[in-house]
């Protein structure tokens, strides 16, 4: 069968392209042909054209030439012929001249702004904050940074990861947004190699953050880029304070010990499992965590307050008319709540919450205490508590040991999950260690199915606790949220068949997923990452805080607790937050806030404020919380 024969312009372009293939001698000679083409032609139009051009042929010729040199700047000298060779000659040396100093000019530039993109440069600041590794909690590691430097003139954040620089910036341009006063500097290359480690100038920062991963190896990842960081500051150099977080506890120490004594090293998981436990004992916890945590509100300060030495610790709880006071810290040791009757030594530092620091002035709240509205009397019995937890992940066996910690008699704890092995056996060493306080039981099946969770009585019970499965390397970060997004589908079903709200807390691994969890706007939601971010950005503002939310945290400590409010006042009765601090020092409480539930809020806390000023009047119902510092 005969071939089809190709067309004249496939031919010519497939002529050309091979002509081109040839090399740079090639496209020269193209470029010059097709200059002359063009360049030739229209200086014999104008030539002709002029009504001053010469008469004879041999001059009109000679002026071609001589446009035709100057356009392209080949001399353009007449004469002998051994005159125009030469004149052309030197046009030819000038131009490789030219053309060879614009080429390497060219050249420097570009691999300038190639090493600047690759992010190679060393950074040159004073006090910044460096952030080393990149996850989904740097994003809200950096905003909270910029938002806390935003009183800050010259403010600069240097993040260093092993991605490219480019995308680096442009991820962080969209989900934090404008810097601000803060500059955002991005470099590029492994956290673990002290000599690029050394680009962000961590001898002359302020902070050191180590952001957290998720996969298999990150603490040790973590260990080995604190490793880095000593090895990366010249001799002699006192090391910056770090701040880092590791999964496993038994990653803690080594991470300690490669920080430095400046360091502080939060258990990311333990945190989380602590607070997860916390709001679903009382839901709403999460909103006072997250108004506590991040600086778009009130947060913690610690104040020196000499006018104050010598009075009991009662008596601070009276006087700052726009401010809370939750403790003290003595010697560096944190007291949440101590006794009131504590007095207050000239050294003290007040643990207060605050708008800013500069915001927590001295003032008699006092007479703004109404006596005749407190109410007096022991609160409501502790009873035993009825606890689902749907899913299993890491973090199950820690929530398992908080729940047991604090267990009233009677209290169960039922587990839904799928049977494979490891969940079984983490179900039964969380079991073995148990004593009589919890009783623990095991239900096979997957919470993604309808007729696994109408099996449940899921109304009986006091808190229902929707946890997501382990990410699995090579995975998607949030490939877990879709099957706890499932889940929470299930049990709105629930809800709405049966006209009751369940108490659901709920963990998330991707904050974008919390404007897609069918719940509440008002629900307990635990942003595991982003939690853990707020906390490395409070601390790395005052390292001092982290021995604060050791304790506010803790099993045993005195932590955040919400109480009914005719525990403090009278039901009906309008009077001041003050009468409400005043009642809650009575009972041993710092009063830092309330829940309203009257259902006519509509302020994004969701009835929830923390830190009132205390002159502030309302009518207290019997559906009200009162947010205080204290112990079960």
């Amino acid at each position: 069968m005969a071939q089809p024969r190709a067309r004249f312009g496939d031919r010519a372009r497939y002529w050309f392209d091979s002509t081109l293939a040839r090399g740079a001698s090639a496209l020269v000679g193209w470029m010059a042909l097709l200059c002359l083409a063009v360049v030739v032609p229209a200086s014999a139009v104008l030539v002709w054209t002029d009504p001053d051009a010469p008469a004879s042929l041999t001059d009109r010729f000679a002026q071609v030439w001589r446009l035709t040199g100057e356009t392209l700047r080949l001399g353009g000298s007449t004469g002998t012929p051994l005159r125009v060779t030469l004149s052309l000659l030197l046009a030819l040396v000038a131009l490789l001249y030219v053309s060879t100093l614009v080429g390497l000019i060219t050249t420097a530039l570009t691999e300038r702004l190639t090493a600047l993109r690759r992010g190679r440069s060393t950074v040159l600041e004073q006090g910044h904050a460096v952030v080393l590794g990149w996850s989904e909690q740097v994003f809200t590691v950096v905003g909270e940074l910029v938002a806390a430097n935003a009183n800050q003139r010259r403010a600069a954040v240097a993040v260093l990861a092993d991605r490219d620089k480019t995308a680096m910036e442009e991820a962080l341009s969209t989900k934090v947004g404008p810097g601000g006063r803060t500059r955002l500097i991005c470099r590029s290359g492994p956290t673990t190699d002290p000599a690029v480690i050394g680009l962000t100038s961590p001898e002359t920062a302020g902070v050191v953050l180590v952001m957290p991963h998720d996969e298999p190896d990150a603490d040790a990842e973590v260990v080995k880029t604190l490793l880095a960081l000593r090895a990366a500051l010249p001799g002699g150099t006192a090391p910056p304070p770090v701040v880092a977080a590791v999964r496993d506890d038994r990653y803690r120490l080594a991470a300690r010990l490669a920080a430095g004594p400046d360091g502080v090293i939060l258990e990311s998981d333990t945190v989380t499992a602590r607070l997860i436990v916390q709001a679903a004992r009382r839901p709403g916890l999460s909103l006072v965590h997250q108004e506590l945590l991040d600086f778009a509100g009130d947060e913690f300060y610690l104040i020196a307050e000499p006018a104050l030495a010598g009075r009991p610790f009662g008596d601070a709880l009276l006087s700052y008319p726009t401010s809370s006071v939750v403790g003290m810290v003595r010697s560096g040791t944190p007291l949440l709540n101590p006794p009131e009757r504590t007095p207050l030594a000239a050294d003290d530092l007040l643990v207060v919450i605050s708008r800013d620091d500069d915001t927590a002035w001295l003032g008699d709240c006092a007479e703004l205490v109404e006596k005749g509205a407190m109410t007096s009397g022991p609160p409501a019995p502790a009873r035993a508590e009825r606890v689902l937890l749907l899913g299993w992940n890491r973090r199950a066996p820690l929530m398992i040991d908080q729940l047991r910690r604090r267990a009233r008699p009677g209290s169960t704890v039922d587990v839904v999950a799928d049977g494979d092995e490891a969940t079984v056996r983490q179900v039964d060493e969380a079991d073995a260690h148990g004593g009589t306080g919890l009783a623990l039981t095991l239900h096979h099946g997957d919470v993604t199915r309808p007729e696994t969770l109408r099996r449940l009585d899921v109304h009986s019970y006091d808190s229902v606790i929707v946890l997501g499965r382990d990410p699995v390397p090579g995975q998607a970060p949030d490939e877990p949220d879709n099957r706890t997004l499932v889940t929470l589908l299930l049990l709105r079903q629930l809800e709405e068949a049966t006209g009751r709200e369940l108490p659901v807390v709920t963990e998330l691994i991707d904050d974008r997923n919390r404007a897609l969890a069918p719940i509440s706007p008002g629900a307990d939601v635990i942003i595991s990452g982003k939690l853990i971010g707020l906390l490395m950005a409070q601390i790395s503002q005052n390292r001092h805080l982290a021995a604060v939310f050791e304790e506010l945290f803790s099993a045993d400590g005195a932590g955040v607790r919400l109480r009914p409010a005719t525990d403090y006042v009278r039901p009906g009765c309008e009077t001041s937050f003050a009468t409400v601090v005043a009642a809650a020092r009575h009972r041993g409480e710092c009063a830092i806030g309330y829940r309203s539930h009257d259902g006519s809020s509509t302020d994004p806390g969701h009835g929830m404020r923390v830190n009132p000023p205390k002159a502030e009047r309302r009518r207290w119902t019997a559906a009200d919380e009162v947010v205080v510092i204290g112990k079960d």
